[in-house]
């Protein structure tokens, strides 16, 4: 059901997000959040990195 939703977001749809988030958060906040973001992710992928080796060990 998701995917179908992101596969219907268009190119002005996405602007319109874009610009949605601008007005929101004005544009010295956008970098921040993004490296928050990015942060997160790296979290996430190191400590699924270290489930997966922990797993394979036993």
């Amino acid at each position: 059901m998701s995917l179908y939703i992101l596969g219907m977001l268009g190119a002005p749809q996405i602007i319109l997000i874009v610009v949605v988030v601008l007005l929101l958060f004005g544009g010295k906040k956008i970098p921040e959040l993004m490296r928050g973001l990015g942060s997160g992710i790296k979290e996430f992928k190191d400590a699924s990195k270290e489930e997966d080796s922990t797993d394979k060990k036993e």
